[in-house]
């Protein structure tokens, strides 16, 4: 099981963000952050059981396509450990880039399926709700741990988040640094396939959605 979500995004600068830090002098810090020049998109994967944590930035829009590229580093960083693993469970909250009803990032999970030979089952929070995520509570952690630092290179966010600890654990960190076009979505035909791949829960029809991987008939 794993908890994903995303993070409000950072503005890369010398800009206060409310923390405090240990030093004989006050750190010097802007107090506004207009147009700043550099922007990093968080993303997260944790996992819960065991407090292994999974972070990836990107440069560019958070979309249904960034979320399952850092999906898929998670997964090239791990399946080694997990080979013997059939089924994911993926937690996460109802956001509009990944929704139950957001047909892009379904279509890039079934692809998911496809080439992991994983059963994926996705439980979403309902609205107002996201705070039980498990991710939710890294994230304050995290927050509190660099918020006493100046994130005002790129490499001083990885290396600050590449510092953090979580149950003993040091984070992993990765940059995704692509374009993201957002509004990206499936249409037509391809959309009725789409849900033909989709087991959708007949209570829960939005918020509790399985997707088994292809077979192969020898």
């Amino acid at each position: 099981r794993i908890s994903i979500d995303t993070k409000a995004t950072v503005n890369v600068g010398e800009y206060s963000r409310g923390g405090r830090s240990r030093g004989l002098k006050a750190v010097k810090a802007l107090d506004h952050d207009m147009c700043p020049k550099e922007k990093l998109v968080p993303g997260g994967i944790l996992e819960p059981v065991t407090g292994r944590s999974f972070l990836f930035f990107g440069t560019s829009y958070k979309t249904s396509d960034f979320i399952v590229d850092g999906l898929h580093l998670w997964w090239e960083e791990r399946k080694q450990d997990l080979c013997g693993l059939k089924r994911l469970v993926i937690n996460m909250d109802n956001g509009p880039e990944c929704s139950g009803r957001r047909t892009q990032f379904l279509l890039r999970l079934i692809k998911f399926a496809d080439e992991t030979g994983l059963c994926i089952r996705i439980i979403y929070y309902p609205p107002y709700h996201s705070k039980y995520n498990s991710i939710e509570r890294y994230w304050a952690g995290l927050e509190k741990s660099w918020n006493g630092y100046l994130l005002n290179t790129v490499d001083t966010v990885m290396r600050r988040a590449g510092n953090f600890f979580w149950k003993g654990l040091r984070t992993m960190t990765r940059l995704l640094d692509g374009v993201y076009e957002k509004g990206v979505k499936v249409c037509g035909d391809e959309k009725v396939e789409l849900e033909r791949r989709l087991q959708r829960s007949p209570v829960l029809h939005w918020w509790d959605i399985t997707i088994r991987p292809k077979t192969v008939n020898l």
